[in-house]
């Protein structure tokens, strides 16, 4: 199959071009699609390539049923291994997990959710299905008759397109990466059809410094999640400095949650509700809905921590400091409060000091613990709480000279 344009122009052009776009995008782009984190549940982390019809309305049923949707869960998204083959005119179709994907989406739909979907920019998507190389104006019109909501768009096999069209060099065909994201968006755009777009490429190329210019509303900054803590912690932790490329419309996104998929225990998935929070991710559960314990159903409905994530401000939290395995991180709020949060990611439990000074607070302030679902008042201007091994102490903080001690 040939590529739509090779590179014939130089690097150094394009990539100057690309700088002059993306800062023209970045003061006049209205923001239409997701204003804050997109929340909802994709099947990959549980169900990878055994997702069917069926597991997805059991998604959608339950995501009404235990208040998911409520909450604000809206997303519905299948990843890999949904796509079936092309037909004479090239037009994909649904493999027959999936036997027909326009009443999927009507289903989805009648239960108040939105309806996600996934594709690559190369040949083939990573589990060796059919990407949409060549295909993307007819895919993105197939996405929008069905009625698609969302777009997960995952390098994958362009990879090897990048590698032969910059001679084994994948950083020198950076700009053709960039055309690729491009042309998906602008087919999307072409349909009419609000649909949410991810870009999935790993966070190659700093993609937060150019993901609006290609039309994303998300980008995956990170490699792939896994059900530990110490792959959790790893990417959720890099994520600092990165909060100046986020807001309305456009986010940094380390994956996906787990929590539920039993590879942490609950210290451990409360740390990784509350760093999610903290950097205003998507907030996309990865875990089977049907079969949640209270304790993960009550994380992922907390209201404060969702209220964190999704506080129309905008702004990414941020490191203020790290001394050893401790670890405090500062979110500033829309209605002047602030979300504080204190890692704790050493192997004992250990008593940690926050100083409201520190966080640009007076010294009498109104704490409410996100967890422990109770509110304090500090008086004296320093909180000290005991956070468990690899937990936190997720507070919400405002000024409140006047507060009854509690």
């Amino acid at each position: 199959m040939q590529i739509a344009q090779p590179l014939r122009i130089s690097f150094a052009l394009m990539l100057l071009s690309g700088f002059a776009a993306a800062a023209c995008a970045q003061t006049a782009r209205p923001v239409t699609l997701a204003r804050t984190p997109p929340m909802g549940w994709n099947s990959w982390n549980y169900f990878a390539q055994r997702v069917t019809d069926a597991d997805v309305r059991a998604a959608a049923d339950a995501m009404v049923a235990n208040g998911m949707r409520d909450a604000g869960y809206i997303y519905v998204n299948i990843d890999d291994s949904w796509e079936g083959t092309r037909d004479a005119e090239g037009v994909l179709h649904s493999n027959n997990k999936f036997p027909d994907m326009k009443a999927l989406a009507d289903y989805v739909h009648s239960k108040g959710l939105k309806l996600g979907i996934y594709s690559s920019p190369g040949a083939k998507t990573c589990a060796k299905y059919e990407g949409s190389l060549g295909h993307e104006a007819q895919d993105a019109k197939t996405y929008a008759e069905w009625g698609i909501d969302f777009l997960k768009y995952d390098l994958c096999s362009y990879g090897d397109v990048l590698r032969k069209e910059g001679h084994g060099d994948v950083a020198a065909a950076f700009p053709l990466q960039k055309q690729a994201y491009r042309k998906m968006h602008d087919a999307l755009v072409a349909t009419g059809r609000p649909i949410v777009y991810s870009l999935c490429q790993y966070g190659m190329n700093s993609v937060w410094e150019w993901g609006p210019e290609v039309g994303g509303n998300l980008w995956r900054t990170t490699g792939d999640i896994k059900d530990t803590y110490e792959r959790m912690s790893l990417i959720g932790f890099a994520q600092a400095g990165l909060a100046k490329y986020a807001g309305p419309g456009q986010w940094n996104d380390p994956d996906m949650l787990e929590v539920g998929n039993g590879g942490m225990n609950g210290d451990e998935y409360r740390t990784h509700m509350s760093l999610w929070a903290m950097l205003a991710a998507p907030l996309l559960a990865g875990n089977d809905l049907s079969k949640m314990t209270p304790e993960t159903l009550a994380i992922l409905e907390n209201r404060d921590a969702i209220a964190i994530d999704q506080d129309p401000l905008g702004i990414q939290g941020d490191r203020l400091s790290a001394v050893g395995p401790l670890e405090i991180w500062s979110k500033p709020l829309s209605d002047g409060s602030k979300a504080v949060a204190l890692f704790n990611r050493g192997e004992l439990e250990i008593p940690m000091t926050l100083k409201m000074s520190d966080v640009s607070l007076e010294t009498s302030v109104q704490l409410h613990d996100v967890w422990g679902d109770k509110d304090i008042t500090v008086l004296n201007g320093t909180y000290i709480a005991v956070v468990p091994k690899h937990g936190v102490v997720f507070l919400r903080i405002r000024n409140n000279s006047h507060s009854n001690v509690q």
